[in-house]
């Protein structure tokens, strides 16, 4: 009796849409979406690979992509907002923003007073430089009052006030809005390094060779998505949820050192394609295989939508 009773219905609804014409199936779309709730997603924008912007102005890139995805996936809609990366903490907590999505590191600082999703990427800190300088190691870095460049509230900002600044070395901490201007100031040689996360220090060298990094520090961050303490819209379970739907598995590992964060990708998932569309290339190849492939991501309804897209961005980005 329920199978007749499934049939039935089926074939009720598709004599609907005959009826109604093809367009019932967009505008039935459209209605489901706009029952939907909408949560505004803070970033500080752009931070290549993680955060972009065309010249046109539309936001993409690897969180931005996996907001939408996740959203698609857990039936709620997004709406992507720029703001400097120190005002996105403090405008969740006013309410202002329901999710920050822009590299943050997990910390205990931060978890005071936002609370984090699993922990989605790991990154250590890259100390750049510029080839003319010539520098071997971080002791020719961090001495002889040498200007030494972040961005204002990041955890490279922290570590070199931390382990510099408070320990007397001669450096100088120069603190910007972005890590895109003191980039570039360190291009033209208005400091001597940038202390960044390695992800986007190896975008920098993309996007300028005369740029190197002179070594990593290993401080093990794990970047993690915000929302409001306690969580009131309850966004994290679902948070959490489309990250292993895409192909993210979190545990943990014993190591020498102790219990260690594992992130482990499937091979061929929505998640393994993103990472190589958005970390095997420079800015311009992922641009060019986001202009290709966006309507996918931006028109997506469902998984395989959502497979798709990042298929065609691994495939492209290559190209």
């Amino acid at each position: 009796m329920r199978n007749r009773t499934v049939r039935l219905a089926a074939v009720a609804a598709l004599g609907l849409l005959l009826a109604l014409g093809t367009g019932a199936l967009p505008q039935a779309q459209a209605q489901a979406q706009a029952q939907q709730p909408s949560y505004v997603v803070c970033s500080d924008i752009p931070w290549d690979p993680f955060e972009m912007v065309t010249a046109e102005g539309e936001y993409f890139g690897f969180d931005l992509d996996v907001m939408r995805a996740i959203a698609v996936l857990q039936g709620y809609q997004v709406e992507i907002q720029n703001l400097a990366f120190d005002s996105i903490i403090p405008a969740i907590q006013a309410g202002q923003c329901d999710i920050g999505a822009s590299g943050f590191t997990i910390t205990a600082e931060r978890e005071e007073v936002v609370d984090f999703s699993n922990p989605y990427w790991l990154s250590n800190q890259a100390v750049l430089s510029h080839r003319d300088y010539g520098f071997q190691t971080l002791d020719d870095v961090f001495c002889c009052g040498n200007r030494i460049g972040a961005q204002r509230g990041t955890t490279g900002a922290a570590w070199v006030e931390e382990n510099l600044i408070q320990k007397g070395v001669d450096v100088e901490l120069v603190l910007y809005d972005t890590y895109p201007l003191a980039v570039l100031d360190l291009v033209n040689k208005r400091l001597h390094a940038v202390v960044q996360d390695e992800p986007a220090s190896q975008q920098s060298l993309r996007a300028y060779d005369v740029l190197y990094i002179v070594d990593i520090i290993e401080t093990n961050e794990y970047f993690g998505f915000n929302v409001a303490e306690g969580d009131p819209n309850g966004l994290l379970p679902k948070i959490n949820a489309g990250m292993a739907q895409l192909g993210l598995s979190y545990g943990l590992k014993l190591t020498a050192d102790g219990w260690r964060v594992a992130l482990t990708i499937e091979p061929g998932s929505p998640w393994d394609h993103l990472v190589t569309g958005y970390f095997s290339a420079g800015s311009d190849a992922i641009e060019r295989a986001w202009q290709a492939c966006k309507a996918q991501i931006l028109n997506a309804q469902s998984y395989e939508d959502i497979a798709a897209y990042a298929r065609c961005m691994a495939e492209n980005v290559s190209q």
